[in-house]
């Protein structure tokens, strides 16, 4: 498919040439630029062309990065496939469908759900083929749909990221009545604990922990994702008349605590260690991040806790989520903040704002998980509905983006997710940088041979690709903008890379610009690396030439 930026209804979309020169000059008098000792210290960029050297790094640089991405489920045929028994051509229909709706939803990032119930949306040695695809566990769906999926979205300028549950298997019925014979759980039922209509494998148990990592590197190592994901089932949630019969592990591998919620938070703590550290080791660009149930603790039972009353994932799950960020153990937290401004049990203002307490001055990242599967219900009936908790959140400097549960709600609610692009979303975004261990600025050169032709009302914007590139970034320039850049000042520099300028993002070698400056502007290109940083600016081309 050939990449197309998402039309979007500004004013500079369709201004004259001669405003937009003016508001360049207002940009460019605007414009700060900072330096640090690790940018000036870093080696030169990967092979690639000259460009125009980057010489600082800019201001605005964080007002263009932001997370916007949504849960893709396929546990239940929630989102993806519709069902299963379809064929692999109409799987992938379906799952190109929903990556370009991502595109036209303005978002840039989709949460695949590749290990739903200790099985697998893709090809796997350690576990069988998961049952939403053929309707059977271990059907071979005759391709591999986190391939397929990794590979479209980063044509599509998407980050992919593998979700996984870490423990659960699933349902009585249908899951645990019909695990494949060749089911992990099924050769070591030791494992797996019953609780009430579900069943889980057994955090406390050492071989489990290992096994999950395995399955959880197999995936880093094997496919190009850009993150792993977990969501909010560790230990189970509560259930009336269930308990969780871990006695044989807490009496095997429990003598060194005297409570066993302890050594169950502990379990989970050394888990996401474990992963964190792996991942690390393997591929640091891979970013690690958890969606917790978005209460950590009420504060009438821990001062520190939250202003509300809801149930606690401290100790009903045993996740401490907060241990996780004070260790680092995540690169990104995304809280499930499913609730409306002035729920008086749990209140999205007040969670957001203690979210972003924990996560400020650390390395962990805060995005929050927002709850479009209530459109429709009482409090969340208006199109703003979305758009009114991003009106909060995101004027918190903490908060660097959300992620949406699920995406067929947003599909299912097209006039709240149009009020969405139109009040927060109206220009596209780059995904957040991840942290390289060494400190090194971008790992790539400037993209070279960059045409821009103007066709009809589009502009057809093209470069050669360059190794180690990633994804590139498209920027459309007002004359004045172009002008200054090419005269190699920092803050022009930092005038053509500003938010507004910004037209898409892809992985291929090509973007059609749908909202063309009218009389004409120039383009440049850049490259992200795996880390998502940006590298050197490209040769302006000028679609008037």
């Amino acid at each position: 498919m050939r990449s197309m930026a998402r039309a979007v209804t500004t004013p500079r979309a369709g201004a004259r040439w001669a405003a937009a020169a003016a508001a360049t000059t207002v940009l460019l008098a605007g414009c700060s630029t900072k330096e640090s000792d690790s940018e000036a210290d870093a080696p030169a960029p990967a092979p690639g062309g000259e460009g125009i050297a980057a010489p600082a790094i800019c201001g605005t640089d964080s007002d263009k990065r932001e997370m916007r991405g949504a849960w893709l489920t396929t546990v239940r045929n929630i989102d993806w496939p519709s069902e299963p028994g379809l064929s692999a051509d109409e799987q992938k229909a379906e799952l190109d469908q929903w990556l370009d709706e991502s595109v036209e939803m303005g978002l840039n990032a989709v949460f695949l759900h590749a290990r739903p119930t200790a099985d697998a949306v893709y090809d796997s040695e350690l576990e069988p083929w998961a049952r939403y695809l053929t309707g059977e566990q271990g059907g071979d769906p005759g391709y591999d749909p986190l391939e397929y999926a990794v590979e479209e979205a980063h044509k599509r300028g998407l980050e992919m990221h593998a979700w996984f549950n870490p423990y659960r298997v699933g349902l009585q019925d249908p899951d645990i009545e019909n695990l494949a014979d060749d089911h992990p759980v099924k050769q070591n039922p030791d494992w797996l604990v019953d609780f009430g209509k579900e069943a889980y494998v057994d955090p406390g148990n050492p071989e489990v922990r290992e096994w999950v990592t395995a399955v959880i590197m197999d995936v880093v190592e094997r496919y190009d994702i850009d993150g792993m994901h977990f969501d909010d089932f560790f230990y189970p949630y509560p259930q009336d008349g269930a308990t969780f019969d871990d006695d044989a592990s807490w009496e095997a591998h429990g003598g060194g605590f005297d409570d066993r919620g302890d050594w169950r938070r502990d379990n989970v703590d050394q888990l996401m260690r474990d992963v964190h550290g792996q991942i690390q080791e393997t591929k640091p660009w891979v970013s690690f991040g958890v969606s917790p149930f978005g209460i950590w603790r009420n504060d009438a039972t821990d001062p520190s806790g939250s202003p509300s009353s809801g149930l606690q994932s401290y100790d009903a799950q045993y996740a401490d989520t907060r241990t996780w960020i004070e260790e680092g153990t995540v690169d990104y937290v995304a809280p499930q903040l499913y609730w409306e401004r002035g729920f008086s049990t749990a209140d999205y203002e007040a969670l957001t704002d203690w979210w972003a307490n924990e996560v400020e001055g650390t390395d962990v990242d805060l995005y929050v998980g927002q709850g479009a599967y209530r459109l429709g219900e009482s409090g969340w009936t208006g199109d703003d509905a979305l758009s009114t908790q991003l009106d909060y959140s995101s004027e918190n400097e903490q908060v660097m983006g959300d992620i949406y549960f699920s995406i067929k709600s947003m599909r299912d609610n097209p006039d709240a997710v149009n009020h969405l692009l139109e009040n927060h979303y109206a220009q596209p975004a780059l995904p957040p940088v991840i942290e390289s261990p060494e400190g090194e600025g971008p790992r790539v050169g400037a993209p070279t041979e960059v045409t821009a032709q103007a066709e009809d009302e589009t502009v057809e914007v093209e470069w050669q690709t360059i190794e180690d590139a990633r994804f590139y970034a498209v920027y459309r320039l007002p004359a004045e903008a172009a002008q200054a850049l090419e005269g190699g000042d920092d803050e022009a520099y930092c005038a053509a890379l500003a938010p507004e300028n910004l037209v898409g993002m892809t992985g291929e070698s090509a973007l059609t610009d749908s909202a063309p400056l009218e009389d004409g502007a120039g383009y440049v290109v850049t490259a992200l690396d795996d880390y998502r940083a940006e590298g050197p600016v490209s040769e302006i081309a000028d679609p008037r030439s």
